[in-house]
């Protein structure tokens, strides 16, 4: 093929004209010494952005997570999450590894939330010596494994109360956070105002080529600082990408925020084209519970999630030699995530593909290879 269209991830997206413009001009310095005005311009505007009293630019939103939980919690402290969430599944186990954290896992349901009851449930008892100290609740805006699904500001704020009357900050991994400001038509001050600490990826959606933003009140992000460079991610004449940073968080025309809706127009024509096809089911576990239809009310954001009655590694296979690219998924399930650079005439190439793939091969039985149809 001359052409691919890449679903793997909205992190394959490459810097707009506009970004290369910016990194290619930026006034640059160190940032170790805090004196790059580019870096601490992004900071400054990310803080303002979702109401906190300052950001920190960090190196991706694994760092992000890494480093809030080192600025929040001391060692042998346990923090509450849902079980499917990036922290837990995704991080190779760092919260242990390098925060010295345990993680108290709870299940999500089908919209990605946490039932508030077990969150309350869950603390331990200080008192008690042979239990860890509860002391951080993390939820993930949007949230992956329940097929990108926007945690609400009510629901936000649900969980913040039960943290703070016992104590407690709560963090938002929030590596797709606009995604969710946008799906839900709110301001990204009202979605990360219950927080005390929020991460965002600018490298998906929102198309940068590298880097995350951390934010907080200003004695968190002073920690959060110094345990960025514990692990590595001091960086110096960083403001080369955090110049691409300050234009997607833009509100001209060069901004990426306001044209995530374009992703999410895609993924539901995405899903509704592949709902159509025979041997295209639901992607099962909580990103649709069962084992029908793919429904495609379920692509609310840049998300879609399903599963085929073929061999999967088959099937997928077929699909790359084709130009197609996705990425197997929990439950058995394979993912396609929408982007800056798909277009709607893509999106109809992919559904034609899987057709055409669909149709090629015959059904299997779990654990049998697929083969093509005589």
């Amino acid at each position: 093929m001359s052409t691919v269209v890449d679903l793997r991830s909205d992190t394959v997206t490459h810097p707009t004209d506009a970004m290369r413009r910016a990194m290619a001009a930026a006034p640059l310095g160190d940032d170790v010494f805090g004196d790059d005005p580019t870096v601490n311009a992004l900071e400054e505007r990310a803080a303002a952005l979702l109401g906190k009293e300052a950001g920190l630019f960090v190196a991706s939103g694994t760092m992000g997570n890494l480093v809030s939980l080192l600025a929040h919690l001391p060692r042998g402290y346990e923090a509450i999450a849902g079980e499917s969430t990036h922290t837990v599944v995704d991080e190779a186990g760092g919260h242990a590894v390098v925060a010295g954290a345990t993680i108290r896992a709870l299940p999500e349901r089908a919209d990605g939330t946490m039932d508030p009851a077990r969150i309350a449930d869950a603390w331990r008892d200080p008192d008690d010596p042979h239990e860890p100290i509860t002391g951080l609740v993390v939820i993930e805006n949007t949230h992956a494994h329940s097929g990108g699904r926007p945690l609400s500001v009510d629901y936000t704020r649900t969980v913040a109360a039960i943290a703070h009357e016992r104590g407690v900050p709560l963090h938002v991994d929030g590596a797709r956070l606009f995604n969710a400001v946008v799906a839900l038509g709110v301001a990204p001050a009202a979605l990360a105002g219950p927080a005390d600490s929020v991460t965002f990826c600018l490298s998906k959606g929102l198309s940068t080529p590298i880097g995350s933003v951390v934010v907080g009140p200003a004695a968190f992000i002073a920690r959060a600082r110094r345990a960025r460079k514990l692990v590595g991610g001091g960086m110096r004449q960083v403001g080369v990408l955090a110049a691409a940073g300050l234009v997607a968080l833009d509100d001209g025309p060069d901004g990426t925020i306001a044209r995530l809706a374009e992703d999410h127009a895609n993924a539901r024509r995405l899903a509704e084209g592949l709902a159509a096809l025979d041997g295209v089911r639901s992607p099962g576990g909580i990103a649709q519970p069962g084992d029908g239809p793919l429904d495609p009310s379920r692509a609310v954001t840049n998300f879609v999630l399903f599963r085929v009655d073929r061999d999967r590694p088959t099937f997928l296979a077929e699909l790359e030699a084709r130009g197609v690219l996705l990425v197997p998924y929990a439950n058995g399930a394979i993912r396609a995530v929408t982007h800056l650079g798909i277009t709607a005439a893509d999106i109809d190439r992919v559904v034609d593909t899987v057709h055409e793939v669909l149709a090629g091969t015959r059904p299997s039985r779990a654990g049998e290879p697929a083969h093509s149809a005589a």
